[in-house]
């Protein structure tokens, strides 16, 4: 098994845990003193997780976070800094918004990056669900924030990342391309019957791809560049796929995806689908290859210590953003209300605990906790530390021990 960090990275002194704070510098978000704090912790523990033995490092994209949470408006930038501050990290975007984007623009974006890391890119690709921002920035495709709840709405939202993503994979697997899509109001070149007057013929005719020009010498293809460092490109993620639709095409894709189903058995259910569609596709992976689960981790000496350090913090700003969207569904059990959602006041650090979303306490007591989610899932390949409650919220040094006890306790003992 592998190990990744995901850091939906805050501004430290923001949310409920420093409310009095995030008040007085309301809107902390455009605070340009707040915003380098987050940056020296963000390249700190990036560093610090390279040097220790985690295998990767994934960052968010969201946008218009006033308040200073999920503050990741471009993780390509974001990962391009970390790049050169590190050495072995694999670097992945954690999704990448596809409908916020130009797919061109992007596949150019991300086979950059490629080249910086030298092939450490891992490339998350994802819907996006907040509709604050998504819709602002999908509005050039007609899309709006994914709901997965199967309106037309978000058959729209499914349709256009879809597309997107095809055109990306023309882009970086093509040496010209040509396209003009059914989905989008979208052409290559535009116009797509050419591009005429291009003034540098002879140029383009002796040095550029073969077939940009036709014989009146108007532009009917466009050549990508440059091309990922990863052949065909990086290996593809996504976020956080709970939907059976959205498992059944990344397995079509060949997208890793990464869930969010705490109980065990859950993610079971999901790892067969995509093993099943997978093998449709002719791939053969076993149970939990090519998939990968995201948990909480607070550690300390002992599970009492561990509450102690983690128990009133790690929940407040989680509940209190997240709930609303709905993740604090995945807290459920079979004694709360089917006909109620749960409440924030619900969504505590012992109930995180309890259905497993949360792994607390001591070494044995997160070993544990894997262990018993390798019964379930036996070839599970990467395991996801949500730094949730941690990262902006305990002291840097805090949250570089925990990294280190994880590191040098639990990571050897599934590493083969």
């Amino acid at each position: 098994m592998k190990f990744s960090l995901f850091m939906n990275p805050q501004i430290p002194g923001s949310g409920f845990a420093a409310e009095e704070n995030a008040k007085a510098l309301r809107p902390i978000g455009r605070d340009p003193g707040s915003y380098q704090k987050l940056l020296h912790e963000v390249r700190e523990i990036a560093v610090h997780a390279d040097r220790i033995g985690f295998d990767a490092l994934m960052i968010t994209e969201h946008h218009f976070h006033s308040e200073g949470f999920e503050f990741s408006v471009n993780p390509l930038m974001v990962l391009a800094d970390l790049a050169a501050r590190t050495e072995r990290i694999l670097l992945a975007p954690l999704g990448l918004v596809l409908p916020a984007w130009d797919p061109i623009r992007a596949a150019e974006d991300v086979a950059l990056l490629d080249h910086f890391s030298r092939g450490r890119l891992r490339l998350g690709i994802a819907r996006g669900y907040q509709a604050r921002w998504a819709n602002v920035l999908g509005q050039r495709w007609n899309s709006q924030a994914a709901r997965s709840d199967g309106s037309a709405g978000d058959d729209r939202n499914f349709d256009v990342f879809g597309e997107l993503l095809h055109i990306m994979k023309m882009a970086w697997t093509q040496e010209t391309v040509r396209y003009k899509s059914e989905v989008l109001d979208y052409q290559v070149p535009a116009p797509y019957e050419g591009i005429e007057g291009w003034p540098a013929q002879d140029w383009t005719r002796t040095f550029g791809a073969p077939g940009e020009l036709d014989d009146q010498g108007r532009i009917q293809r466009v050549s990508v560049v440059p091309r990922p460092y990863q052949d065909p490109h990086p290996e593809l993620w996504q976020p956080f796929t709970i939907s059976d639709r959205s498992v059944v095409r990344a397995a079509k894709e060949d997208i890793l995806p990464w869930m969010f189903t705490p109980v065990p058995g859950e993610h079971r259910k999901k790892a067969e689908l995509y093993r099943e569609e997978a093998a449709r596709h002719g791939r053969d992976y076993k149970l939990g290859e090519h998939t990968g689960i995201l948990k909480i981790v607070g550690m300390a000496g002992s599970r009492e210590e561990a509450i102690a350090a983690y128990g009133s913090r790690m929940h407040k700003d989680f509940a209190s953003f997240f709930g609303p969207f709905g993740y604090l569904e995945v807290l459920r059990t079979s004694d709360d209300d089917s006909a109620k959602p749960i409440s924030p006041e619900k969504g505590d650090f012992k109930r995180m605990a309890d259905v497993q979303m949360a792994l607390i306490g001591g070494p044995d007591d997160v070993k544990r906790g894997i262990e018993a989610m390798l019964k379930e899932i036996p070839d599970l390949e990467w395991f996801g530390l949500f730094m949730q409650g941690q990262q902006g919220v305990l002291p840097l040094d805090d949250v570089k021990r925990n990294l280190e006890m994880f590191a040098e306790h639990v990571i050897p003992e599934f590493r083969d």
